[in-house]
């Protein structure tokens, strides 16, 4: 199971996380956010790299979740930006890092974005650390757009982040899919609520409740999502993203487990 993208609540601290992802939610690894890591210095990150090693929870994925305007005024200073994520995440033990791109989709929007990002990459394959795209309206919302700028870019070090409500979201999720999860260092199983599968109540929501089939997941099928990367070989870590409404541990936990049992049937669809 891959990492789970948690956010920080209550008087849970920074430090205390990995040993939580793995002790409460069973998971191996962990995705942070930069915007955790606001006021940070690299002592503080070394601190972070040490705890979660400790845990048995490597930090996995550095998600930038701002948008970068790389085609705009102000590209040069949001490719310095991504520079300093990729040197963070080298400190943190990760072997990626993520970056959201803000630009229109056009060819000429598409040159400025993979001129700017050539820097970044670059820096990227010095650390050892992987760039991955997320996706996003305008430039990085169709797929083939996605794989025509990394191809612009160039280099080993740059691929996808496929994320399953963005691609819920395309006409064909699974050729969507299909499409990105060739590239990907990490792929995010976005959860986003669970509801009783049938007339019936469900007392209380949890994991055995999903493992019985009383609690399912909308607006898609996780089960779907599963399958179309599968299909194409993709056997990496795969992230748990929880953008659900509630208790976030919580919906950890009934995604981690429908997770699990989506992974364990057989797969029947064949690739593109």
């Amino acid at each position: 199971m891959g990492p789970a993208k948690t956010k920080k609540s209550g008087k849970l601290d920074l430090l205390d996380l990995p040993s939580f992802t793995r002790n409460e939610l069973g998971l191996t690894g962990l995705n942070l956010s930069t915007d955790m890591l606001a006021g940070s210095d690299a002592s503080r990150l070394v601190s972070i790299r040490e705890r979660a090693d400790r845990a048995s929870c490597s930090c996995l994925l550095l998600v930038e979740p701002e948008a970068q305007s790389l085609a705009g005024a102000g590209a040069a200073a949001a490719a310095l930006r991504m520079q300093r994520v990729v040197e963070a995440a080298q400190i943190l033990g990760c072997t990626a890092a993520s970056v959201r791109i803000e630009a229109p989709d056009d060819d000429v929007s598409l040159t400025k974005v993979a001129a700017s990002l050539k820097p970044v990459v670059e820096r990227a394959e010095k650390l050892d650390i992987n760039l991955v795209i997320s996706p996003g309206a305008g430039l990085t919302e169709r797929p083939e757009r996605v794989t025509e700028l990394l191809k612009k870019v160039g280099g080993f070090r740059v691929g996808t982040y496929p994320d399953f409500e963005a691609a819920s979201r395309a006409k064909d999720p699974a050729a969507y899919l299909h499409r990105l999860t060739p590239y990907a260092t990490v792929v995010s199983a976005t959860s986003v609520k669970f509801v009783p599968a049938g007339k019936k109540a469900v007392p209380e929501p949890t994991p055995q409740a999903v493992r019985d089939g009383l609690l399912v997941h909308e607006p898609y099928n996780l089960k779907q999502m599963v399958g179309a990367i599968q299909a194409v070989g993709y056997d990496g870590p795969i992230a748990l993203d929880y953008r659900g409404s509630g208790d976030v541990t919580l919906g950890l936990l009934l995604s981690k487990e429908a997770m699990l049992m989506a992974l364990s049937e057989e797969l029947v669809e064949e690739p593109e």
